[in-house]
């Protein structure tokens, strides 16, 4: 039989997704899989005795765990075991279960490596091929880069900062692999899951794909990626946009799920999250500000904290009514500015996608839902008062007052009108611009996503945007010296970390867990960045 040619097998697979492309608006491709439960399901009370008693200083070691045997087996020994007067919880998980491995921490480059030099030797020790289940780790086809430190897994967003420094480096076959890890998720998850973890099978992360399908078409060429990659960006679309018909019929609250009617009748998002218990990673600290907030609707505060974790920012003042007080935290009640702007590069870049194949009318309902969008970021997102991006609080109709850099993100997706992005860069400028790059937020109460720590993908979306907009020397500034920052700092530990004091020049501190190394997406931006500040 004769081989097809290359041009052959393209050419079937858009007609391909021609014929899928009708009806994927509605139906997308793909079937959701049952998975394993989380370890707080599988494991029931020995998972609330592990977490409540602190084994582990952090929460996540034991539900990265693998299970030596079945589950059913183990369980079955617990409940026996624990009835014995000498019974130790400690011991009984070192028998059964095996602890996970983090090589990151271990690696220590030599004397004369650089910084740039480190960044490239990192990228084998992240490098992760897990094609089987273990515990609660789910297979992917394709090797994937992980942050680092703690996080020994896909991350979403972390991702999409993670290929700029790949791409740097011409790592393009991993980028490509990942991308088509997170489009095998989707065909089979129906989402993007904050990682590929059973416990994260309930919440995604700020909405990055469309953004590394348009990194990969740089390399792999527009027309065969957005065509490769059009039934996955729908099938995210659709996550997002599930509950819009119920957020417009609501007359109560105009929310449903991720979807939130505004008052002109235009549907943005909110993060969510579609469980409202405790995280199974933070369950011990979840129940404790639970329990701090005395507030009847517990289950309530379990919710804003797991959506707080769809938005990458946990924690921060920017989802707390009382800036400095985590139990008042109330994430659900925010459309977010920077989802909406990432959503709407999704639409821009289905609508593109649409126009490679040729389907010029759906191409075109997802430009006309693209700019409704973006006309209701700068209306209803957009502080008069304080010249600035914030999200929209629903329960209140206007904007939150909150000052975060989430209100660079309508600079970076090309939504801000000229006069807005001055008003923007002028407040960053004053109020944001630190001798390491640029601060989170404005607030100092010890949470991590705040005062004085900065954040590498926060820093790439600021110049991005501000390059987007013209204020090329801003750009620059933020670019160098976000850059020395990591330069010190890998001088002084010779590690790259997962986030940096902006404000007194040092490694990031706060929030539920030690500063992590690594890191994936400070690698990422570094290099780029690094590689930029030469050219």
């Amino acid at each position: 039989m004769k081989a097809k040619k290359p041009s052959q097998l393209y050419s079937r697979a858009v007609k391909k997704t021609k014929n899928s492309a009708k009806t994927a608006v509605v139906n997308t491709v793909g079937t959701v899989l049952p998975m394993p439960d989380p370890p707080d399901e599988a494991l029931r009370e020995l998972f609330d005795a592990v977490q409540r008693q602190r084994i582990y200083d952090d929460g996540k070691t034991f539900v990265d765990m693998r299970p030596i045997g079945k589950v059913k087996s183990i369980m079955k020994a617990y409940r026996k075991q624990r009835q014995k007067p000498d019974f130790d919880l400690a011991q009984f998980i070192d028998q059964n279960f095996l602890a996970p491995q983090y090589p990151a921490p271990n690696y220590q480059p030599t004397n004369t490596t650089t910084a740039r030099e480190h960044v490239t030797n990192l990228w084998g020790v992240l490098r992760r091929s897990n094609r089987r289940d273990r515990g609660s780790l789910i297979s992917l086809p394709y090797a994937y880069i992980t942050p680092g430190g703690r996080f020994d897994e896909q991350f979403y967003w972390d991702t999409y900062f993670t290929m700029q420094g790949l791409a740097a480096d011409g790592e393009w076959g991993l980028i490509y692999g990942m991308v088509r890890n997170y489009s095998y998720m989707l065909r089979k998850l129906g989402m993007i899951p904050t990682a590929n973890r059973t416990y994260f099978l309930s919440r995604s992360q700020p909405p990055f794909f469309s953004n590394m399908v348009r990194l990969l078409a740089e390399h792999n060429g527009r027309a065969r990626t957005f065509t490769e990659f059009l039934p996955s960006m729908l099938s995210e679309y659709r996550f997002w946009m599930k509950g819009k018909k119920e957020a417009a019929k609501s007359v109560e609250y105009s929310a449903y799920l991720r979807a939130v009617a505004m008052p002109d009748g235009t549907i943005l998002n909110r993060y969510y999250d579609n469980r409202s218990t405790p995280r199974p990673e933070s369950h011990r600290e979840d129940l404790i500000t639970a329990d701090e907030a005395n507030s009847a609707n517990k289950n309530r505060i379990f919710l804003d904290l797991r959506a707080a974790a769809e938005s990458g920012w946990d924690f921060s003042s920017r989802w707390f009514a009382d800036v400095n007080d985590i139990r008042t935290i109330e994430t659900t009640n925010y459309v977010a500015v920077d989802l909406n702007c990432l959503l709407y590069q999704l639409e821009k870049t289905i609508a593109e996608a649409y126009s490679v194949i040729k389907q010029r009318s759906l191409a075109r309902r997802f430009e006309v839902a693209a700019k409704r969008r973006a006309a209701a970021i700068r209306h209803y997102c957009w502080n008069s008062q304080s010249n600035f991006f914030e999200d929209y609080k629903i329960t209140t109709g206007h904007a939150s007052g909150r000052l975060t850099l989430a209100g660079v993100f309508p600079l970076f997706a090309g939504v801000a009108t000229n006069d807005q992005a001055q008003a923007v860069a002028e407040r960053l400028e004053k109020d944001f611009l630190c001798r390491g790059g640029l601060v989170t937020t404005l607030i100092d109460n010890k949470q991590q996503w705040d005062s004085p720590n900065g954040w590498a993908p926060l820093q790439w979306v600021a110049i991005v945007g501000l390059r987007n907009y013209g204020y090329d020397e801003l750009a620059e500034t933020i670019r160098d010296r976000w850059l020395e920052l990591n330069e010190l700092v890998f001088v002084e530990t010779q590690k790259m970390l997962e986030k940096y004091d902006v404000v007194n020049i040092r490694a990031g501190a706060g929030g539920e867990y030690p500063v992590q190394d690594g890191f994936g997406w400070t690698n990422g931006v570094y290099a780029a960045l690094k590689d930029d500040q030469k050219r």
